[in-house]
């Protein structure tokens, strides 16, 4: 029997790429635990990954350079899609290889998700994306959002977040460069700065892309620094009634 989710809806089954990084880990737990969630698949590039996942989450290992390459297996059915792949030119070791995850990956991912039936997609961009911005990474950020718009998905939810603030050692990632000091300052970065520009704590960003894809939006939304975090406080909130 399908789970029911509130209201009786039949609950929806999920997918998550980039599950292992910052967003990602913080996304897996809150969508484990969430009633709206019939099953939680995340895709991992090594079958050790899976020993990290939340109980509850299923692991299913994927090479994104074939995902969705004829004669490779599809991905299983589903309804919501979750994609938190990213990394910097300095881990990639070159712009190609960045584009490959940034860019190629992401699609490749959204590509398959949506030949699974997946007809919600939410994707973590970046601040200052932009497909005609002169900074290789902006751009970069900026050709795969408009590359998933052209998907003509049934709803898009793309989050633009600032710096993102969470535990990195205990990913086996390098702190990046400015995260040491913006962990330290926080408090009084977060009372001078404008909220679009404001660090942010990855936990608030996997919050609010639940929220907004529940939401059942249909159409492009796109979520600033700003809306993020406005969202994931609405969603604490709400938590504590």
């Amino acid at each position: 029997m399908a789970r029911q989710a509130a209201g009786g809806r039949t609950a929806a089954r999920v997918l998550v790429a980039g599950a292992t990084g910052l967003v990602g880990r913080a996304l897996v737990a809150r969508l484990a635990a969430d009633a709206r969630c019939r099953s939680v698949t995340a895709l991992i590039r090594q079958p050790a990954q899976a020993q990290g996942l939340p109980r509850g989450v299923q692991g299913r290992l994927v090479d994104f350079n074939t995902l969705g390459h004829a004669g490779e297996a599809g991905l299983p059915e589903t309804d919501w899609a979750f994609c938190c792949l990213g990394t910097t030119i300095k881990v990639a070791g070159s712009q190609t290889a960045f584009r490959a995850v940034d860019f190629d990956a992401v699609l490749a991912f959204a590509r398959a998700a949506k030949r699974a039936g997946a007809s919600r997609l939410a994707v973590v961009s970046a601040l200052g994306a932009d497909a005609q911005s002169r900074v290789f990474y902006n751009r970069v950020k900026g050709e795969m959002e408009q590359a998933l718009r052209a998907l003509d998905l049934p709803q898009l939810v793309i989050a633009r977040p600032s710096l993102l603030l969470g535990e990195r050692a205990t990913l086996g990632q390098a702190a990046r460069r400015g995260e040491g000091l913006a962990q330290a300052l926080g408090p009084a970065l977060g009372r001078w700065l404008p909220r679009p520009w404001r660090p942010i704590r990855a936990e608030a960003v996997a919050a609010a892309l639940v929220t907004a894809l529940a939401a059942d939006v249909p159409g492009v939304q796109v979520l600033d620094n700003a809306a993020l975090q406005a969202l994931a406080d609405a969603s604490l909130a709400a938590r504590r009634r």
